[in-house]
């Protein structure tokens, strides 16, 4: 395996432990702190406020946390897969934080409820949005990463191509355009 396979591997691996990490952290925190009551950081615009949400985005498929479950193994899974053929740094983080998040939020699927039935846990509140926590921040970083590497790979790619050939010269210098 050639080292800039390994690099990004790594990288997706550290961003991933990264994001799990800290969404974790930051769950207990909001479950131990926040019941008790929310806590404004800036007034009518972030506040902190324990939620859980039994569902997907914006409370979505309540009744189906199955497809969430079942969702987030599959992702998880060709995340996984793939983890050795990355060798572009935008890409491997850009998962890493998808897979760390999905892993975030699946755990709690895990760990709240009977069987793959339980509460994700949310506690940032911006006022005009759902109640939403780090794995989703990182989801969706990630998704944003990766939309915008393509976007500008490809733009990159197109540069990278050969311009058209020029028109051929008469002898005389003029285009053969003018009649």
């Amino acid at each position: 395996m050639d080292r800039a396979r390994r690099r990004g591997a790594t990288w997706l691996i550290a961003a991933a432990a990264a994001a799990y990490a800290l969404d974790r952290a930051t769950k207990l925190w909001a479950e131990q702190r926040l019941p008790a009551g929310p806590i404004e950081v800036i007034p009518g615009v972030l506040t902190f406020r324990f939620a859980t949400n039994p569902g997907g985005a914006f409370s979505l498929g309540q009744d189906a946390p199955w497809f969430f479950a079942a969702a987030t193994v599959l992702v998880s899974g060709l995340i996984l897969l793939t983890v050795f053929r990355h060798t572009k740094l935008v890409t491997a983080i850009a998962l890493g934080l998808v897979l760390g998040g999905a892993l975030g939020n699946l755990t709690d699927r895990l760990t709240r409820g009977d069987g793959i039935s339980g509460r994700v846990v949310d506690f940032i509140d911006l006022q005009i949005w759902p109640v939403f926590n780090l794995a989703d921040c990182a989801i969706v970083v990630g998704a944003m990463m990766l939309a915008a590497g393509s976007f500008l790979g490809d733009r990159r790619e197109g540069a990278d191509a050969a311009p058209p050939a020029p028109s051929p010269a008469r002898l005389d210098g003029s285009s053969g355009d003018e009649r």
